[in-house]
């Protein structure tokens, strides 16, 4: 694919995403690069910030390999996976400490008290 296709595709893209942005509400939609787009967003706190829409149509790696989305799909699934086994068991690593200094605090105190 040359990269006029390329930037007709994403261009094409980008025009669609404003158009359905400018649909719900969003007053400004700001083009800030060639593959990007940005809407401001303010907070209930009045914090003001920017949310940016980027969209690539990427090539691959350079040893020729294709880029192939549903392979990092399942590999993106794969890791939050592996990010919530290790949450868990982090978790329940936390508990048991809990569980343990309480245990100590109260067998202090206890001493204390036959003191």
């Amino acid at each position: 694919m040359t990269n006029k296709e390329k930037d007709t595709i994403r261009n094409n893209w980008i025009e669609w995403l404003t158009e359905k942005l400018h649909e719900a509400g969003e007053e400004d939609v700001l083009r800030t690069k060639s593959n990007e787009i940005a809407i401001p967003f303010t907070t209930e706190e009045g914090e003001e910030g920017y949310l940016c829409f980027t969209l690539k149509i990427p090539s691959g790696t350079r040893d020729g390999e294709a880029y192939d989305a549903y392979e990092e799909a399942e590999g993106y699934k794969d890791h939050l996976e592996e990010k919530a086994i290790k949450a868990e068991a982090a978790a329940k690593k936390k508990a048991a400490k809990i569980a343990a200094d309480a245990k100590a605090r109260a067998e202090k105190a206890a001493a204390r008290v036959k003191k």
